[in-house]
C-alpha cells in the first residue's frame, strides 16, 4: 500500500493554550518529526511549503497561533471532568463547541489535505494547521475544562506565582532545555536530536510502535478522540484540585502532584514522559514506516 506524503506527515505529527505548547514545544515536535520523514516526503513538503531548509516544518509549527490564521476554538476541547472524584473523560458531543474544537479541526484539515481536488494553496494551509493542532492535542490542558484549562490554577514556579497552564505550556520546556543554550530555535533543534535518538535506539525504542497503534488517517475524528483521551487521562493522573473546605493553596496541592522542577526534579520526568513517550515524537508527523523501525 502506498502512503501519500500527507498521510505520512499526519502519522509523524502524532508525537506528543491557546498556544498549546509554547513555540519551543511546537518547534521541537516539528524537528522530531523531520527526523523520521522519508526523503521523498521531505522533498514534497519542502516544495509545498517553499522552504528547502532543514527547518521546513519547525518554521511553520506556530503559524496557527498568529492572529487570523486559525479559529480560536480549534486549539482545544473542553472536557467537563469531575476531577475531585477522578471521573475524567472526553465526550465529543458534550465537549466540542458548536463552533468546533481541536478534534473537529483535525478531521477537517486532514480531509482538506487529502481531497484529490484540493489545490496546493489549500494543502499548504492544511499542513500548517495540522502540524500545530496535533501538537495542541497532546497538551493535556488543551483537553480539559477544569479552571479554564488550567489558566485559573495558580502554582509556585521558580519562586514566582504562575498559572498551571503557563508553566506546563512553556516554562517546563524552557527549564528542561536551559543547559542546551542558544536561541529558542536552536534549543528546539538540539532537544529534538536528543529525543529522536531515544526513539531510534534509546529508552523509547520499545514503545514507539505502540504510539502508532490507533493511527487511522481514514478516520481522523476517531484517531483524534483516542489521542485526546490519552492527554485528558494524563491530566487527571497528575493534577489535584482542592475542595472548598481545604486550607491548602492551589499552588501547594497542584505542585505536590506535579513536583517543582527547581526543588525536587519530579516535574521534569513527567513532562519528558509526555513528550517522548505518549506521542510527541511518534505521531507528530506521519512517520514513514521504514524510517521509524
Amino acid at each position: 500500500m502506498m502512503f501519500s506524503p500527507i498521510y505520512i506527515l499526519f502519522s509523524l505529527l502524532h508525537l506528543p493554550i491557546i498556544t498549546a505548547w509554547g513555540p519551543l514545544g511546537h518547534d521541537t515536535t516539528a524537528w522530531v518529526a523531520s527526523h523520521f520523514v522519508s526523503e521523498a516526503t521531505a522533498e514534497y513538503l519542502k516544495d509545498l511549503l517553499d522552504n528547502h531548509g532543514e527547518d521546513y516544518l519547525a518554521r511553520i509549527a506556530s503559524w496557527a497561533d498568529i492572529p487570523g490564521n486559525s479559529r480560536r476554538t480549534d486549539h482545544f476541547i473542553d472536557a467537563h471532568d469531575d476531577l475531585a472524584n477522578r471521573n475524567c473523560n472526553v465526550n465529543y458531543a458534550r465537549d466540542c463547541k458548536q463552533e468546533g474544537c481541536v478534534i473537529s479541526a483535525l478531521a477537517e484539515y486532514t480531509e482538506q489535505a487529502l481531497a484529490p481536488a484540493t489545490g496546493n494553496g489549500d494543502i499548504n494551509q492544511a499542513v500548517r494547521l495540522l502540524v500545530h493542532f496535533i501538537g495542541d492535542l497532546h497538551q493535556p490542558l488543551h483537553n480539559e475544562d477544569v479552571a479554564q484549562g488550567g489558566t485559573q490554577l495558580h502554582v509556585r514556579w521558580e519562586s514566582s506565582d504562575r498559572t498551571l497552564h503557563k508553566v506546563w505550556d512553556t516554562q517546563i520546556a524552557e527549564k528542561l532545555t536551559e543547559e542546551l543554550g542558544g536561541r529558542p530555535t536552536d534549543r528546539a533543534s538540539r532537544w529534538a536530536d536528543q529525543l529522536a535518538s531515544k526513539i531510534t535506539d534509546g529508552e523509547f525504542a520499545d514503545q514507539k510502535r505502540e504510539w502508532l497503534k490507533h493511527l487511522d488517517v481514514r478516520n481522523p475524528n476517531g484517531t483524534a478522540m483516542i489521542w485526546s483521551q490519552e492527554s485528558n487521562q494524563l491530566f487527571s493522573r497528575v493534577v489535584s484540585v482542592p475542595t472548598k473546605s481545604e486550607e491548602k493553596s492551589l499552588a501547594e496541592i497542584t505542585m505536590s502532584k506535579l513536583g517543582q522542577l527547581s526543588r525536587d526534579k519530579l516535574l521534569g520526568p513527567v513532562i519528558v514522559w509526555q513528550l517522548g513517550l505518549t506521542q510527541w515524537p511518534s505521531r507528530f508527523m506521519v512517520v514513514d514506516k521504514e524510517n521509524f523501525d
